[in-house]
C-alpha cells in the first residue's frame, strides 16, 4: 500500500518544512509498528523547491487471515482461497487509514510547534494514491473529493490491460491537487474518505467510532453534500451508529447557521443532570463475572491460584459470604504487593482470619491447596508454556479437587477488535500462547473428562456476534460420586 504527499517551495519558504508539519525527518526513512502490518516514512525527494514524503504500508497478510476472524473482504469463512489470495497487502482502505493516523497524528491535529505559522497556512499540495478500491468509480471519486476543494484526477484502472475487451476494475489511480487546504485538513480527508470509497472496514465498527468520524469531520463534513454517504459507509453500514452521527451532524449545522455553539442549541437537558457512562474495564468486567460464578456455586472457601498483585483477593473479602479466602502466588514480589494491597498488618482479627497468602507453583502438588469450595485461576494458563499444562492439570484437577474451578483467558479471536494490536502480537508480551474459543473448548473438555467434572462456558465482556467475547471462561463443576462413578464404569465397559 503506497501513498505520496508532495508540496513545492520557494527559498524563503521551502518544501523541506514539510518534514517538520509531518514530525518526520526528510533525511531519515523511519518505520512503525501498526495494525496488521509495519509502516514506513522515507522521503524519495527533498529540497527547497520540491518535497515528497511517501507512506508505505507493509501488510502481514498471514496474521491478516488468522486474526480476522469476521466478515470482509478476504475475510470471509466461506471464501477460503479469498482470505490469502486478495487486494488487502496492495490497494488503499481502511489498513492505510489507521496508518495515516497513527503516523502522522500530530499533523492531522495540526499541531506543529516548529513551524506553527505553516501549520496554519494552505500548501500547495499533490497527493497520490496508486491504488484506491471505489465502490462507485471514478464519478463518485469526485463526489467525494471536489467539494472539499481538490482538484481530482481519477483514472480507473483495467481488469488486464491485454484484455480491454474485459473492462476496468473497481480500482483508480488517484492524483488530488489542491493549493487552499491546509496539511491538517487533506490527512483528514484521507482518513475518513479512503475506507469510505473501500466501502469496508478491517476492524469492528464500535459506538467511539461515531466521534473518530466527527473529529476528523470536523469543519467539512456537516456542509458535505454526500454526508448521508459518508457517514453510513465509514460507519460500516450499522444504522443506529449513523443515526446519532446524523443527528450530532445536524446540530453543527445548525449552530455554525445561527452563529452560536452546539451546546447553546444542545441544551433542553441541564448539564448536571446529563451522565456520561464511562466502559467498564474488562479487568473489573472479568473480577464481577468470577464473583458471581463463585457465588452461584455456594463457595465459601476460596483459592485465588496466581493471585498476583491480589485484587481478586481484595474484592473477595467485602463479601462475607466468603469465609477463607487463599491467595497463592509463585512470585514472592506479586505476593508483597498484595499484602501492601490488603493492608494485612492493618487488618482487624476478625478479617484478618479470613485471608491468607502464601507461596507456591502450580507445576507441583501442594498439600495445602486440598479441601477448598472453588479454586480460580485468572488469567494465568496463558502465562505457562504448554508442556507446562499437564503439570497445572494434575496439581489441581487431580491433587486439590475443589468443587468448582474457575479458569478465565483470552480469546484470541477478538483481538482483531483491538485495531491498535499489531500483526501477530499477543496481549501481553508474557502470554506464552492465546486460545481460539474451540482450542480453549477442547483443552478443557478433556480436563473435565479426565477428572470427573461437568463444564461449560461464559462470555465475559462484550459477545462479538462474529468473533466471541475478548475474555472466555470455563466453569468446571465437580460430578457427584454416582455421576463419577457411572460414567467410570461405562468407560471400564468400553474398554
Amino acid at each position: 500500500m503506497f501513498l505520496t504527499i508532495s508540496t513545492t517551495g520557494t527559498p524563503e519558504l521551502p518544501a523541506t518544512d514539510l518534514g517538520f508539519l509531518l514530525h518526520k525527518h526528510p533525511e531519515k526513512a523511519q518505520a512503525f509498528s501498526t495494525s496488521y502490518g509495519k509502516a514506513y516514512v522515507l522521503y524519495p525527494e527533498a529540497d527547497a523547491g520540491r518535497c515528497t514524503a511517501a507512506l508505505l504500508l507493509e501488510v502481514d497478510a498471514v496474521a491478516l487471515v488468522r486474526r480476522g476472524k469476521g466478515k470482509g473482504r478476504g475475510g470471509a469463512p466461506d471464501a477460503a482461497l479469498a482470505q490469502y489470495v486478495n487486494d488487502r497487502p496492495y490497494a488503499a482502505s481502511s489498513l492505510l487509514a489507521v496508518a495515516l493516523s497513527a503516523v502522522f497524528s500530530s499533523a492531522m491535529r495540526g499541531v506543529c510547534n516548529a513551524r506553527p505559522e505553516r501549520a496554519e497556512r494552505p500548501l500547495p499540495l499533490r497527493i497520490e494514491v496508486p491504488a484506491l478500491p471505489a465502490k462507485g468509480g471514478t464519478d463518485l471519486v469526485r463526489k467525494l473529493f471536489a467539494p472539499l476543494g481538490w482538484t481530482v484526477t481519477a483514472q480507473p484502472v483495467a481488469l488486464d490491460a491485454e484484455f480491454p475487451e474485459w473492462g476496468d476494475s473497481r480500482y483508480v489511480s488517484l492524483v488530488l491537487e489542491s493549493e487552499t487546504l491546509t496539511l491538517a485538513e487533506a490527512l483528514r480527508h484521507l482518513y475518513v474518505l479512503l475506507p469510505v470509497l473501500d466501502d469496508a472496514k478491517h476492524y469492528w465498527v464500535a459506538p467511539d467510532e461515531v466521534d473518530k468520524l466527527l473529529r476528523a469531520g470536523e469543519g467539512w463534513l456537516p456542509a458535505h453534500p454526500e454526508q448521508k454517504l459518508i457517514t453510513s459507509r465509514y460507519l460500516s453500514r450499522r444504522w443506529s451508529l449513523t443515526r446519532e452521527a446524523m443527528e450530532r451532524l445536524e446540530l453543527v449545522r445548525l449552530a455554525e447557521a445561527d452563529d452560536s455553539e452546539v451546546e447553546e442549541i444542545d441544551n433542553a437537558v441541564e448539564p448536571e443532570t446529563e451522565t456520561e457512562e464511562k466502559p467498564t474495564p474488562l479487568a473489573v468486567q472479568r473480577r464481577d463475572a468470577i464473583i458471581e460464578a463463585l457465588k452461584t456455586s455456594g463457595a465459601g472457601r476460596v483459592l485465588d491460584l496466581g493471585c498476583g498483585q491480589g485484587q481478586l483477593v481484595q474484592a473477595l473479602l467485602k463479601d462475607t459470604r466468603f469465609t477463607e479466602i487463599v491467595g497463592v502466588d509463585v512470585s514472592m514480589r506479586a505476593l508483597t504487593i498484595a499484602a501492601r494491597r490488603l493492608k494485612l498488618d492493618r487488618m482487624g482479627e476478625r478479617q484478618a482470619s479470613r485471608v491468607q497468602l502464601f507461596q507456591s507453583s502450580l507445576a507441583y502438588t501442594d498439600n495445602r491447596l486440598k479441601g477448598y469450595d472453588a479454586a480460580v485461576l485468572s488469567e494465568v494458563v496463558e502465562h505457562l508454556d504448554l508442556p507446562r499444562l499437564p503439570a497445572l492439570e494434575y496439581a489441581v484437577f487431580g491433587a486439590a479437587r475443589p468443587r468448582t474451578v474457575l479458569v478465565t483467558t483470552p480469546n484470541v479471536e477478538y483481538n482483531v477488535r483491538w485495531e491498535t494490536l499489531p500483526a501477530g502480537h499477543v496481549r501481553h508480551g508474557d502470554h506464552r500462547f492465546e486460545w481460539t474459543r474451540a482450542e480453549f473448548g477442547e483443552w478443557a473438555g478433556k480436563i473435565a473428562q479426565r477428572h470427573g467434572y461437568d463444564v461449560e462456558f461464559v462470555p465475559v465482556g462484550p459477545d462479538d456476534p462474529e468473533v466471541g467475547p475478548p475474555t472466555q471462561m470455563a466453569v468446571f463443576v465437580q460430578k457427584t460420586e454416582s455421576a463419577t462413578e457411572t460414567a467410570t464404569s461405562k468407560e471400564a465397559k468400553a474398554a
